[in-house]
Formats: C-alpha cells, structure tokens, sequence
C-alpha cells in the first residue's frame, strides 16, 4: 500500500504498484530531536505510577514522527523526487531527556505504467 503526502508518494515497499521507477535519486532524510521538558517527565512520572498511557509522550512522539516525515518529503522534493520507497522510521536516545527521530526512504522518480496508478490506496 502506498500513500499520497501532497504530489509525494510514500510507501515502505521497494516498490509502488501500478508505476515504474525512472530514476533513483538517492536518500531523503528527514531528522528531528526533541526534549522532554521537565514539566512533562514530572507530570509523566506521576502518571506512570498509576499505569496506562503517558499522553503528554504519545502527543510528543506523533508530533516528532510527523515533523520528521514532513522534512524527508521536503528533502525528496530537493532532490526532484515524486516518490519515497522503502520509507522507515527510526528513533535513537541521545540523552536521558532527548530523542532523534529519522524517517528516511530512497527518493524516485515514478511515472503510472500503461493503465496504471490504479494500485495506489490514498489514505
């Protein structure tokens, strides 16, 4: 399944049903650190003790995830990309209170085969 992020389209496949890479363009990557404010691990601490989800984290981490993705697909554009394949996400302690989150993919360009595009689900 892929999916389209503005005129990018991303998926973790080596592949994109229904078109045909042209042209490797190499990596995009897309990085983002962020801490965790004293506030929120104090507040998460507390939590913790009763169990269940630290949202003020979950909120974190999405907002991350999603400010890392969004530079991949700037950095593929850069590069003259229509396409990301085999998009991943990784994240990384640095500190105590620091992560790195990096999504990274091999920028293409793509052109729809005869009749295709048509494999495509757009989310």
């Amino acid at each position: 399944m892929a999916i389209r992020e503005g005129d990018v389209i991303i998926t973790t496949a080596p592949y994109i049903s229904g078109y045909r890479v042209v042209k490797v363009l190499g990596v995009a990557i897309g990085v983002t650190v962020r801490s965790r404010g004293l506030g929120g691990r104090f507040l998460a601490s507390l939590r913790s003790l009763a169990g269940g989800e630290i949202s003020e984290f979950t909120e974190l981490a999405e907002q991350s995830r999603r400010q890392a993705i969004e530079r991949m697909i700037q950095h593929a554009k850069e590069l003259g990309a229509n396409a990301i394949i085999s998009f991943r996400l990784d994240s990384n302690e640095i500190s105590e209170y620091m992560d790195e989150i990096i999504a990274y993919g091999t920028a293409v360009v793509v052109q729809p085969e005869a009749g295709g595009g048509a494999g495509i689900t757009i989310d």
